[in-house]
């Protein structure tokens, strides 16, 4: 399972913006972590820069180099714009969409949910979290009592959660469906993408 195992927080406080979730300490210490505290840091070279908007991307969706580098080649064989297609590719996939339509209360909780084979799409059970849904999918809790309890216990955990406008979501039937492919205007990235694209360009 590709997931960050260290301090969540000092992660997000080096780039200074909630990776793995609001948190009321990073509002406190909305500073970088080290022994020099608040202090101002000498400015940032372009390519450092670029480095540090991968890396954001890469720890949002929680993949691995490799996977992250896999996906970003993917992306740049697709036809359009490379940024969009590559937002797009980790949108779409299986673990972020169960945390987006509220059937977990994280990523890392979405892919695990999915490694277990608590997840159906179109009435099959699929047990990889990188499969890439489409247009029209039907994701859905497992048959298993364990997998209808776990949907049941997140979806009333994030029910103040809005759900994007490219899904459609039945919580009450415990099942979503993909309206439509999400574009750039859908997904609204914290991040800088064509960065990401540039540094990879390089």
């Amino acid at each position: 399972m590709a997931r960050y195992k260290g301090p969540r927080l000092r992660i997000s406080r080096r780039y200074g913006t909630p990776i793995f979730g609001p948190s009321k300490y990073l509002e406190r210490k909305n500073y970088p972590p080290g022994v020099h505290g608040p202090k101002s840091r000498r400015k940032q070279t372009d390519y450092a820069e670029a480095l540090g908007e991968k890396q954001k991307l890469r720890y949002i969706y929680g993949l691995l180099e490799r996977q992250f580098r896999r996906v970003f080649q993917t992306a740049r064989k697709k036809r359009g714009a490379t940024p969009e297609q590559l937002m797009q590719l980790l949108e779409t996939r299986l673990d972020n969409v169960v945390f987006r339509m509220g059937f977990a209360t994280t990523r890392p909780f979405a892919r695990q949910m999915v490694n277990h084979g608590h997840v159906r799409v179109n009435g099959k059970r699929v047990s990889i979290p990188s499969f890439n849904v489409k247009a029209g999918d039907m994701i859905e809790t497992g048959a298993s009592a364990r997998a209808k309890q776990l949907f049941q216990k997140n979806l009333e955990a994030t029910q103040i959660i809005t759900v994007p406008d490219w899904l459609a979501v039945n919580r009450e039937a415990m099942r979503g469906q993909i309206a439509r492919i999400p574009t750039m205007e859908d997904i609204q990235p914290n991040v800088n993408v064509r960065q990401v694209v540039e540094f990879y360009s390089r």
